[in-house]
């Protein structure tokens, strides 16, 4: 499973065409918020007046992705892609990419799955 939060909105497609573009298939898109964006929009919102770009950047979010890919080097390529367009995930305001193995995951299908395997 792979969990990615977008800082910057506008760099969802571009990360969406470079993960398609190794094969990931299906992706969950959430529209989300984090804890620092919340108490600057309700701290800071009285700030903005007159300011309406900082105003805008307080109130626009940020997107989750959620993936199942099968195994440990796509997850991998899916970093290299997304730092390729964002930066460095170590530096601010770029997001965060986490990964993890499923116990169990029903309803996804892989290229490479055959009935036989499914068995």
């Amino acid at each position: 499973m792979v969990m990615c939060v977008l800082d910057d909105p506008d760099q969802l497609d571009p990360v969406l065409d470079a993960w398609h573009a190794l094969g990931v298939g299906g992706v969950t898109i959430v529209e989300s918020s984090g804890l620092h964006r919340r108490r600057v929009q309700v701290l800071g919102a009285r700030y903005t007046f007159g300011f309406p770009v900082l105003a805008e950047r307080i109130q626009q979010g940020h997107y989750t992705l959620f993936t199942v890919v099968p195994d440990l080097e796509t997850v991998r390529h899916c970093l290299r892609a997304v730092e390729q367009i964002v930066g460095d995930l170590e530096a601010p305001n770029t997001g965060i990419l986490a990964a993890w193995e499923l116990s169990l995951f029903k309803g996804t299908v892989h290229p490479d799955s055959t009935p036989e395997a499914d068995a």
